[in-house]
């Protein structure tokens, strides 16, 4: 089977497990440990895994965007960065910017972003499996574990090697 089709019959039904896992993990003193063999995973099925047959991410999470992105995109587009504000953001609950809808508007039909080149850095760093301190952020992990399959497959495998 593979990463797409284990995440979609599995990812809900496994929550609550990974979650557990994952907050007991926070616990342990083997971060460096726990960091390379998420990193090791995550290379391992991105060899695998291509986003654009998936692109989940992009049709139901909306990143933080900054300053600096929102400068980006401006730049990219030729537009100002009130326009971009305007027209592709809103403040969320947090009082951030974040995509003002869902899939996120500069995703194609193809899976592919518009503004790839120029995209915010939260979307360059998802999904944050390959930063340090992976045992860190449990809950962000488990919640991506519903919208990643790479993510859902590191911590399964993290599970079996731990």
């Amino acid at each position: 089977m593979d990463l797409y089709q284990d995440w979609q019959k599995n990812a809900k039904a496994k929550f609550k497990e990974h979650k557990t896992f994952l907050q007991r993990l926070k616990k342990q003193k083997k971060g460096k440990q726990i960091d390379q063999i998420v990193n090791d995973t995550d290379e391992a099925a991105f060899e695998t895994f291509d986003c654009l047959t998936c692109a989940n991410c992009c049709k139901t999470i909306s990143p933080v965007v900054t300053a600096t992105d929102v400068k980006r995109i401006g730049k990219h587009l030729r537009m100002k960065e009130t326009e971009v504000i305007s027209d592709f953001m809103k403040v969320d609950a947090d009082g951030d910017y974040v995509m003002n809808r869902q899939p996120c508007p500069f995703l194609g039909a193809d899976n592919y972003c518009s503004i790839y080149e120029a995209r915010p850095k939260a979307c360059r760093e998802y999904p944050l499996t390959q930063n340090q301190g992976f045992n860190q952020r449990p809950a962000l992990h488990a919640r991506n574990t519903l919208t990643c399959p790479v993510v859902f497959h590191v911590v399964k495998e993290l599970k079996n090697k731990l």
